[in-house]
């Protein structure tokens, strides 16, 4: 697909801007949103032409080859002969022009939930307690968070999971590909943070005494222009939305959600006995165990309020970083300064938690780094790959994810790689790509698994 983009006459490019340029004339934030407006109107075409021309991003079928052979994980043959056998079964439909079958994702969970091979259930392993956390995170920009989490959860569905995203990136790249654009900044991490710093300062406020001195905690006050908003009030489900994957849930984010980092300083002023890093842990522990199996973080490039939610909720840290020496660096950096900042958390907060759930200081049941935009024909990347081998060990994950024409082209259409179709291309042209992502996929799996089962038996 190629964009023409000389919209200048439909999108009115601003030749005051230009005029003012010239002039010397000072631009300020009034000129700023009207650029942002012009620029809205743009990509509300890009989206159209990205999406369907409803502005809804729908999900293709999967082939009857695709469901056996990558998804099912069974022969052909056998797939089609129990279709033959069991009329119970979804028989897929047939497009007009070809002989092959093929099947939406509700009807492959369907195969999935009532075939069985040689005894076996093709329904992935689940322990019993509440869903597993992964925090995708690193502070250098186009280290590949979004792709990875995206992939991740379009492979975890594929898989047999119920999937929740968590984007706490104002950047809303994840939920932009997972086809959500029309998001107020209430329905955001922003809100849920709101929603707690309300909820436990009246918690605090109700408290007849303090647990170690015994004397009464000081009364905090919250202004009506937050209580106003009536954020409090929103169930928890209010801020899950759906998405063209039947199996995937998503709290979604959006740009306005940015100035969550100005608006939480002033809400810790509000109340500095506000544990505001666990806002979103608590919110997740108010999640029925059941409703999903798979939760997926997307970070934003910095260590703030909104992504330190996001490291202190998380069960296993996933630390996506590129090939080159300075994204190298930058992870050295960011582990660092996360380090420094969990240390702080720990020792500013260790003594105000007696009536919370939350235990410092934070633990991850694992940590892994995994490369991206790998080129295997590239002899940097080969050397890179083996010095954070060599720093990291049995922390860094051993398939990496390979940058391909593929993937770069699923990146610009805002689709993962199992969203493509692979007649839109050559059929091992999208192989490769799959096959990179499915094996960093599985590498995640099977370190998450007993992790997984040691939080429940913990539990």
């Amino acid at each position: 697909m190629i964009f023409v983009l000389d919209k200048t006459a439909a999108f009115g490019v601003n030749a005051d801007i230009a005029t003012n340029s010239v002039r010397g004339f000072m631009l300020n934030h009034t000129d700023l949103r009207d650029i942002q407006a012009r620029s809205l109107k743009m990509q509300g075409w890009i989206r159209q032409q990205t999406f369907s021309p409803e502005n809804v991003k729908t999900l293709r079928r999967f082939s009857s080859w695709e469901v056996a052979e990558l998804i099912l994980r069974v022969n052909q043959s056998t797939l089609r002969g129990r279709m033959a056998t069991d009329p119970t079964l979804p028989a897929g439909l047939v497009e007009p022009e070809g002989r092959q079958r093929w099947f939406s994702l509700d009807e492959v969970n369907i195969l999935r939930r009532k075939l069985k091979v040689k005894g076996k259930s093709l329904s992935p392993p689940r322990p019993k307690g509440r869903a597993f956390r992964t925090a995708i995170a690193n502070f250098k920009g186009g280290a590949g968070k979004s792709t990875v989490a995206l992939h991740f959860a379009h492979a975890a569905a594929l898989d047999g999971y119920r999937v929740l995203c968590v984007d706490f990136d104002p950047q809303a790249t994840l939920s932009h590909s997972m086809g959500l654009t029309d998001v107020s900044e209430e329905q955001t991490v922003w809100g849920i943070m709101a929603r707690d710093l309300v909820r436990q300062t009246e918690a605090m406020n109700a408290a007849p005494a303090g647990a170690a001195s015994g004397t009464a905690l000081p009364r905090r006050t919250i202004p009506a222009s937050i209580t106003d908003m009536g954020l409090q009030d929103l169930r928890i489900a209010d801020f899950i939305q759906s998405t063209a994957w039947s199996t995937i849930d998503i709290i979604p984010s959006c740009a306005n959600a940015a100035f969550v980092e100005f608006a939480s300083a002033q809400y810790r002023h509000l109340n500095p006995e506000w544990s505001f890093f666990a806002a979103v842990s608590r919110y997740l522990d108010q999640l029925p165990d059941d409703q999903w199996d798979l939760i997926f973080f997307d970070c934003p490039p910095a260590i703030g309020y909104q992504s330190m939610n996001a490291v202190f909720a998380a069960d296993m840290l996933y630390i996506p970083s590129g090939p080159g020496y300075w994204e190298y660096d930058s992870t050295t950096s960011f582990i660092g300064q996360l380090s420094e900042a969990l240390e702080d958390l720990s020792h500013g907060f260790a003594d105000t938690l007696s009536a919370d759930k939350v235990s410092l200081p934070k633990v991850f049941q694992d940590i892994r780094f995994l490369l991206t935009r790998y080129e295997p024909g590239n002899d940097l990347h080969r050397a890179m790959l083996d010095a954070y081998g060599k720093v990291f060990g049995d922390k860094l994950a051993e398939h990496p994810v390979e940058m391909t024409r593929a993937v770069e082209q699923s990146g610009r259409f805002l689709a993962s790689i199992y969203e493509m179709d692979y007649r839109d291309m050559t059929r091992e042209t999208w192989r490769r790509a799959r096959a990179s992502f499915d094996c960093a996929y599985e590498e995640f799996h099977g370190t998450m698994m007993p992790a997984w089962t040691r939080i429940v038996e913990a539990d």
